[in-house]
């Protein structure tokens, strides 16, 4: 059945903003505000006609893909939006509930809108497991800080090379404080930072099984070949980022995490700016902090071969040229003056396309 009405919501926690666009043509028309419950969707969905003949799209925000999953149930086709590439006017100002709905629809009917890749439940609840293991990081750092803060208060310097170490621990241990309430004090700051400590633990015992029992287990082994990239990363890459090998070249997996330089040009001339920011921060993030372990020289350690045992050598070879390459990368930046932060910036783009060659490798070896 072909599609007769263009539907554009503009979704909230309670409430959800409702605009129709016709496949003939002519001007959206705002239809009002509903709940966000399911009923009043699925009420919605009666109300506007054939399921098969309706199209709809909202943006993605902190209310998830159960929309999506109920509309799709429904036999409505939908897309989810990426709010950073709806197509704005310049100098437009005014932002209500009601003009983005309207938005919303009239590009959807002029096929301007960009989809995003809507994660499975499995894929989902993957993600969520290793947001909440970074979540779980944050914490267990601010604890931290406010422990050490609560030392340089009170005059207390850990004298050895590095903190949290156990070293550290053990001078933590010898620590005390006159005053009860200072020292109850102590005790809840050192109290929190081990319970930040274990709630970690728990977390990655959980993405270890997790990965046991995931379709997508031979790629994470493999992804663990590349240097930076252990067990806990490789995971949240793949719940991130999903099928990898569902784009044609690396090229495109670049820009989808935003880690491609931003361009401004105009006639003869070019300008580049930094890198666009587009896409999903927590993969970008997760490949910004592994490229700083190419900032090293090129070495098979122990470790490094104890992750690479089983997996072939096409695999061995792809996890060298990214370190050869990627160390070059960094060195020959940094020598041209550029800063660190940059050359990272550099080499986490192209370890994106070494990860989307072991995707592919994966994919190849198992298709054989």
């Amino acid at each position: 059945m072909s599609t007769s009405k263009f539907v554009g919501l503009d979704v909230h926690k309670n409430t959800t903003s409702v605009a129709v666009a016709d496949a003939a043509g002519g001007e959206p028309r705002y239809l009002g505000v509903i709940g966000s419950d399911d009923a009043s969707i699925r009420k919605l969905v009666r109300k506007l006609g054939a399921a098969k003949s309706l199209c709809i799209a909202y943006e993605a925000g902190p209310t998830g893909y159960g929309l999506h999953r109920l509309l799709a149930t429904l036999g409505c086709k939908v897309i989810v939006v990426a709010p950073s590439l709806i197509p704005r006017r310049a100098g437009d100002r005014v932002k209500t509930d009601r003009r983005d709905a309207l938005q919303l629809a009239r590009l959807l009917r002029a096929g301007e809108l960009s989809p995003i890749e809507v994660p499975g439940p499995e894929q989902e609840a993957l993600r969520d497991l290793s947001r909440a293991r970074e979540d779980a990081v944050c914490s267990r750092q601010k604890a931290r800080q406010q422990l050490a803060s609560f030392l340089l208060r009170h005059g207390r310097r850990f004298e050895g090379k590095t903190t949290w170490s156990r070293q550290h621990r053990r001078w933590l241990q010898t620590q005390k404080f006159e005053h009860p309430a200072q020292q109850l004090a102590f005790e809840e700051y050192c109290r929190a930072v081990e319970q930040g400590d274990a709630r970690i633990d728990r977390l990655t015992d959980a993405l270890e099984l997790a990965c046991e029992e995931s379709p997508a287990r031979e790629t994470v082994a493999a992804l663990q070949s590349l240097k930076g990239i252990k067990l806990v990363t490789a995971m949240a890459l793949m719940a991130e980022l999903g099928d990898i090998t569902r784009f044609t070249n690396p090229k495109q997996l670049m820009a989808y995490v935003g880690l491609v330089p931003s361009e401004h040009s105009s006639g003869n001339r070019v300008r580049r700016g930094g890198i666009t920011k587009t896409g999903n921060g927590h993969a970008r993030r997760l490949l910004t902090e592994s490229a700083w372990n190419y900032r090293y020289p090129p070495r098979q350690t122990e470790t490094m071969t104890a992750r690479q045992r089983g997996q072939p050598d096409t695999i061995h070879e792809i996890a060298w040229q990214a370190q050869v390459r990627l160390n070059g990368k960094f060195r020959r930046l940094t020598h041209r003056g550029k800063k660190s932060t940059v050359a990272v910036c550099a080499v986490a783009r192209e370890l994106l396309g070494f990860v989307w060659a072991v995707a592919v490798e994966v994919k190849r070896q198992k298709a054989a």
